[in-house]
């Protein structure tokens, strides 16, 4: 058997291959495979079963450079001789929450991956499926993740842009006139969107990207007409569309294309007694196959500890108004 993998982390390929090539020389002896280093990737040959394990290695391996900026031939070692994680969920033979593998971006800051089952499923349905739902109270980690499978994707040639949206709704104030160009006018509607971007990638790559038109944030009407391929395009607080709105962002959706769709639907901004063009496409498609739907809870919030005791104590507060009522 041969596998290729392209390498998360090429800037530090000298640290991850270890002096002299001596960790992938440890993985060549423990494992009986071949490992060939050609540019960013590492091509591996020999039996299927350690094929596998070695390339569940050389993840770990990245990630553990990631997390500790350091990888020493002990740490390689014990990453060996450590059970892979088919072998770990035989052995427990329960639910117990296993993250799997994460996004393990190039990132200068971290690797980034899932912290609660919530989240792991999030990332899997958005990987399983061309169109995704997911709502959730703040803190979730609904756009953070959005955009980390995003980039994920991006760095690895599997799409060629990445467009961000949001629709230009104020969160119950009025703001009046804003002074500057347009991209002024809309930047603080979108900034949410640049703090998420910036956390994957350090800022002259993102600037760069950006400027090439492989990454766009821009405000919801900017999208109407368009036909987006091979691209990963991520609405954000979409619980503040229009049904019409809804509608053209969701026929936006081109060949070779995924389409995440975020919002918090109890934080709805819309005036009047306008219904939610995200809840009324949940209600109509949902039960589609090809469409994935992911409901997180405050379980899930990661933010602050405080931010969970927050939502918790609005949550109660509402549901005892509306009993009164």
């Amino acid at each position: 058997m041969e596998v290729t993998i392209q390498l998360e982390i090429p800037h530090r390929q000298l640290e991850l291959f270890g002096p002299a090539d001596s960790h992938l020389r440890l993985l060549r002896t423990a494992l009986g495979v071949q490992i060939t280093a050609r540019q960013h990737n590492l091509i591996i040959k020999g039996p299927e079963e350690n094929v596998k394990v070695t390339a569940e290695v050389i993840e770990k391996m990245q990630k553990h450079l990631l997390k500790r900026h350091t990888l020493t031939a002990a740490d390689v070692t014990a990453l060996i001789t450590g059970p892979p994680a088919f072998l770990r969920k035989q052995e427990s033979g329960s639910d117990a929450f296993d993250t799997g593998p994460g996004i393990a971006l190039g990132s200068y800051k971290k690797v980034i991956e899932p912290s609660t089952k919530g989240q792991q499923k999030y990332i899997e349905t958005m990987l399983a499926n061309d169109l995704t739902f997911c709502i959730g109270p703040a803190g979730t980690g609904k756009t953070y993740l959005a955009v980390a499978v995003a980039v994920s994707m991006l760095k690895k040639k599997q799409i060629r842009r990445i467009v961000l949206a949001r629709p230009a709704v104020e969160a119950g104030e009025k703001l009046g006139f804003l002074p500057g160009d347009l991209q002024a006018k809309v930047n603080p509607y979108l900034r949410p969107l640049f703090d998420a971007l910036e956390d994957t990638m350090d800022f002259a790559q993102m600037r760069k990207l950006m400027e090439l038109d492989i990454i766009e944030i821009i405000p919801l009407a900017f999208m109407r007409g368009r036909t987006l391929n091979d691209s990963v395009i991520i609405c954000d607080e979409a619980q503040n569309t229009s049904p019409m709105q809804m509608l053209m962002v969701l026929t936006r959706l081109g060949r070779g294309s995924k389409m995440i769709i975020n919002g918090d639907i109890t934080q709805i901004d819309l005036e009047g007694d306008r219904k939610s063009g995200m809840v009324e496409a949940i209600e109509t498609l949902r039960r589609i196959k090809g469409i994935g739907y992911v409901e997180l809870t405050q379980r899930d919030i990661v933010r602050h500890r405080l931010v969970q005791n927050i939502v918790q104590a609005y949550k109660k507060k509402t549901a005892g108004q509306k009993t009164e009522n």
